[in-house]
């Protein structure tokens, strides 16, 4: 298979990327005039503005001058959008809703098929071949989509659970966000049967169960062993089957001397049981905690953690226990990693969860902690979120002991919340949001 790598759709959004990893915000003074304001003359330069928008979002703590440059040109570019010749317009309007490097690489490879060959440089040979390689992993995909589609099906999830989320697919474009090149192969189905496994157990713990059921099936997962499934009730005893099959697969897959890999596994699991027991125990008995009480539970109940140490459980050699150690140690990115996750989600999803009968959300914490507005919650989180992304980009830009790859799962895992929560909860609602997303990259080949 041809390394994706190497064309010229995905070498643009990898060199960028690349080059900007070391870049110095001193770089960035020569762009202001001598009353410390950013240089008028750069309005006229929207290609350049464009680049410079783009280089910002890699930006750490402390890089001041960045922020006000991301104000800057975001403005500006918003403000001559319509005025652009149709190419470049193009690229402005899609920058502003998906920078490169929050975005999903595939993706935006996708969409940069569309606009090179209106580029008057490009080159045939280079696209016709990007091309050809975009749909030949694509065929790959599809077949392993259709490998989980078929256990899942096998496994009759919707009509023994008729009350959860029935999205497999989704979970599968969620995780070949994560990794789509074609040796993570083993790692992309393991890790989309964990999640889909975590979907129905978030559903089981927020709109079915009671909570002395939930009691049951928390210590069921702590036993982890199948003797206890004959203390749950018919409806957990098929999601609590099917969930140790998936971990022991796992144990079968990975091979002797990889054992320790499937214990974290496991670890990570119950860790996300329990706080989802936690929660559940908040919502029946309608309290309403702080936000850092909140937080503390949250974070785990997003998935997050559970997610990145899973994500390394298939992958090669270069993944060693030491990796698994790091991310136990609750280090900085993979915590900024869980709190993009779970305020994008409670943002766009709140009230809808409000609704249907849900733990209060971070929204409904701050307001009440703070007598605030929700506007006001809203905005305090979009900080928070900001800055947990310069907490990624710190160890994107200056990696930790742990290998690239490894930091590159996590990286990745907080794009794909980046572009399924921006608008709207994807997830919940995937036939809105992610029904395009999923043609382009599982169903649509791109037109040679």
């Amino acid at each position: 298979m041809v390394n994706t790598h190497m064309y010229t759709a995905y070498s643009y959004i990898y060199n960028i990327y690349k080059a900007c990893l070391n870049f110095s915000p001193d770089t960035f003074t020569k762009f202001k005039d001598s009353n410390g304001n950013f240089k008028k003359s750069l309005i006229n330069d929207a290609q350049g503005m464009l680049s410079l928008y783009e280089a910002i979002h890699l930006r750490v703590h402390g890089e001041d001058i960045l922020d006000e440059a991301l104000v800057f040109t975001a403005t500006h570019l918003e403000s001559v959008a319509t005025h652009l010749s149709p190419l470049l317009a193009s690229q402005v309007s899609h920058a502003l809703k998906q920078p490169i490097h929050k975005g999903l690489p595939r993706l935006e490879a996708r969409y940069y098929f569309s606009i090179y060959p209106q580029d008057a440089s490009h080159h045939e040979v280079l696209l016709t071949f990007a091309k050809l390689d975009f749909n030949l992993l694509q065929k790959l995909h599809q077949k392993e989509l259709s490998e989980i589609a078929r256990w899942w099906k096998d496994c009759n999830f919707s009509r023994e659970l008729p009350f959860i989320r029935d999205r497999v697919v989704e979970c599968y474009f969620w995780i070949l966000g994560v990794y789509f090149e074609p040796e993570y192969l083993l790692a992309r189905r393991m890790l989309t049967k964990v999640i889909a496994m975590t979907s129905i157990i978030d559903d089981i713990y927020d709109v079915y169960g009671t909570l002395e059921e939930l009691e049951l099936f928390t210590e069921a997962i702590e036993r982890w062993d199948i003797g206890a499934v004959d203390q749950l009730p018919e409806y957990m005893k098929v999601c609590y089957r099917a969930l140790l099959d998936v971990y022991s697969e796992m144990d079968q897959k990975i091979g002797e001397g990889r054992s320790y890999r499937a214990r974290y596994a496991r670890e990570a699991m119950k860790n996300q049981v329990r706080a989802y027991f936690h929660e559940a125990k908040w919502f029946h008995k309608k309290h309403i905690p702080t936000l850092d009480e909140y937080m503390r539970i949250a974070l785990v109940t997003s998935a997050y953690s559970m997610l990145a140490t899973t994500s390394l459980v298939g992958m090669g050699d270069i993944v060693t226990k030491d990796a698994f150690e790091w991310l136990f140690s609750d280090p900085k990115m993979v915590r900024a990693s869980a709190v993009v996750c779970r305020l994008m989600d409670d943002i766009v999803s709140h009230k809808f969860e409000q609704k249907r009968g849900h733990v209060a959300s971070a929204v409904e914490c701050y307001t009440k902690q703070h007598g605030a507005t929700e506007e006001e919650a809203i905005d305090e989180f979009g900080k928070e979120i900001t800055d947990a992304w310069k907490d990624i980009n710190e160890e994107c830009r200056y990696p930790t002991t742990v290998p690239m790859p490894v930091v590159m799962r996590i990286l990745n895992l907080a794009r794909v919340i980046d572009v399924v929560y921006k608008d709207a909860d994807g997830y919940t609602h995937a036939g809105i949001v992610l029904k395009d997303f999923v043609a382009s990259l599982l169903v649509d080949p791109v037109p040679l």
